[in-house]
């Protein structure tokens, strides 16, 4: 007895050998890889500011202007805080008439005028109503989060002239700074 093939049989073999004669394609995978460099944390505050006039025995208020916090140490978990001190302020040969102790000034944050990045932004004194004396180094404001980010706040001092403070132009140093 005799087989026959047919076309359609004869078809199967052939396509069947096409696929199995098919060689795979070749690939090679390049491991790829990048560094984002850490940056730096910094802020900057006015050079100056002028807070009016006052009279003895009266308070005189004024904002100090932009404080900016910038942290560009893109952490995965990170915090910062802005502290802030004062001297007192003098005017002449800075007798006890002659200044204004820091327990006379206050200082309040208030709250955030702009913020990047991801995270909690938390003021130190967000109201009037928190502001604290210079008694103590005080946080004017921190962050918690990660990856870069900025925070600008202009916070205002209060100063209380003592009544019995004379005339002239009275000086004393705000400090910001960050850790």
């Amino acid at each position: 007895m005799r087989i026959r093939h047919g076309p359609a049989v004869i078809a199967f073999v052939v396509a069947a050998a096409t696929i199995t004669l098919a060689q795979p394609a070749l690939a090679d995978e390049t491991t790829t890889t990048f560094t984002i460099e850490p940056g730096s944390i910094g802020e900057t505050s006015p050079a100056s500011a002028d807070l009016g006039a006052a009279d003895p025995g009266a308070p005189t208020t004024a904002q100090l202007g932009a404080v900016t916090v910038t942290d560009e140490r893109a952490a995965l978990s990170g915090s910062w805080t802005e502290s802030v001190s004062s001297t007192a302020f003098t005017t002449g040969g800075g007798t006890g008439v002659e200044t204004v102790p820091v327990a006379n000034i206050s200082y309040w944050s208030g709250p955030a005028t702009a913020t990047t990045g991801a995270g909690t932004f938390t003021p130190g004194q967000a109201t009037s109503a928190a502001a604290q004396t210079f008694a103590a180094s005080r946080t004017a404001f921190s962050w918690a989060g990660s990856g870069n980010n900025s925070a600008t706040f202009n916070p205002t001092l209060i100063v209380t002239v003592p009544a019995t403070a004379v005339a002239g132009e009275y000086t004393g140093t705000v400090t910001h700074s960050v850790a």
